[in-house]
């Protein structure tokens, strides 16, 4: 049985509690909703703050470059867009009417090389990818989330909210469990964000370079000891949108330093 509820946020976070097939939806309240930055240490906030030592500027810096240039199929993407792209990361993952699909800004991107510039698609977690997925993402900066989960993006959103709350793998733990019911708790030596992608394109010190927010949820599925999704899986491509859609109104961040 399904129901809802305003997150209490009492358990403990392996009150793991005993498994269970149900799936019991929890929802942050709109006032409680706070970025990731905000749990990180005071060094780590200085880090991503200065836009001078933040690493994740050699990838927006190469995004940039990679932005202006022409490729040898077709023009630079600077030639459709010469003012820029200022607030269009925010209102991604969008549903896109010509393909009938829900795009996330990487599948964006790819769309554009091989409509526009007769290019093949990049690679998830390729440098040239990375690159132009940070560019973009930094010029909304500042702008706050504002993704549309109706329409015909509605049944996606479903299956990502659903992908959200369903435990799995050895530990048969949810997303839930760790990014809504238990936020600001303890795990071990780190301490459990709500899971808001704004800060994505992200240069993660654990990684010691840049990452999309797949690759993070990849690392959140290996975690709990569940064989993770190929990287542009439509299940992790509504994961995003149901994150985005949950997180609006934060400001994107990108590039944020993580942990």
């Amino acid at each position: 049985m399904r129901r809802r509820a305003v997150i209490a946020g009492t358990a403990l976070i392996c009150a793991c509690s005993a498994p269970s097939e149900d799936v019991i939806a929890v929802e942050l309240a709109p006032d409680q909703i706070v970025s990731g930055t905000d749990f990180l240490t005071p060094e780590t906030r200085a880090l991503q703050a200065d836009d001078f030592a933040n690493p994740g500027f050699l990838w927006v810096d190469r995004g940039d470059q990679l932005f202006s240039e022409a490729i040898d199929t077709g023009p630079a993407c600077i030639s459709c867009h010469a003012d820029g792209l200022v607030g269009l990361a925010a209102t991604y993952p969008a549903y896109d009417a010509e393909t009938r699909s829900v795009l996330n800004i990487e599948g964006r991107i790819n769309q554009c090389r091989t409509k526009h510039q007769g290019a093949s698609s990049l690679a998830y977690e390729s440098d040239e990818l990375l690159s132009l997925t940070a560019f973009v993402s930094h010029q909304s900066r500042g702008v706050p989330i504002s993704v549309d989960p109706s329409g015909p993006a509605a049944s996606v959103y479903e299956d990502g909210e659903r992908y959200f709350q369903t435990r799995r793998g050895q530990f048969n733990l949810s997303c839930q469990q760790c990014h809504t019911e238990n936020w600001g708790k303890r795990l071990r030596g780190d301490t459990l964000s709500q899971g808001h992608g704004n800060g994505f394109p992200a240069y993660r010190l654990e990684w010691q370079s840049m990452g999309s927010l797949q690759r993070r949820l990849r690392d959140c599925d290996t975690g709990v000891r569940a064989e993770p999704l190929p990287y542009g899986d439509p299940l992790y491509i509504a994961v995003e949108l149901y994150l985005a859609a949950r997180s609006n109104g934060l400001e994107m961040e990108s590039p944020a330093v993580r942990r």
